[in-house]
């Protein structure tokens, strides 16, 4: 179940950058100036740094064997979780009035890579309760 975990981390953050580099392309960074997009460039670059401070945690984890590794990984990942959650949300929220780099967004990576971080989080969290 530990190496699952990394597989789907690894899914989910292969999701991840295609949708960081399409809002990069969109003008994503370039819109902040003037509001048009409704992710702050913050919000968009502390959710895959959580992200992937978390995978390095539970890398040293699975390297180590040290508990205290899995609670630093899942004191990461949930943010990172919560982060991910509020920029799902402000993208619905924009519907058919989106006019950000995010209107670009294929609704099928958005929603693999949703369920790939939901995914990740079961699998860690049932890692975590295991021994």
């Amino acid at each position: 179940m530990r190496l699952a975990a990394v597989a789907m981390w690894l899914v989910t953050a292969g999701f991840g950058v295609y949708l960081l580099f399409r809002w990069l392309a969109g003008g994503g960074l370039r819109q902040q100036k003037t509001k048009v997009t409704r992710f702050p460039a913050t919000l968009v670059f502390l959710h895959p740094v959580l992200g992937v401070c978390s995978l390095v945690a539970w890398a040293g984890f699975l390297l180590s064997d040290r508990r205290g590794y899995v609670w630093l990984s899942l004191g990461l990942l949930i943010p990172a979780l919560l982060l991910g959650f509020t920029m799902f949300t402000r993208w619905l929220g924009a519907g058919r009035h989106a006019r950000g780099a995010e209107q670009g967004f294929p609704v099928i990576a958005v929603a693999l890579h949703g369920l790939a971080a939901l995914t990740t989080f079961v699998l860690v969290l049932l890692a975590t309760t295991t021994r």
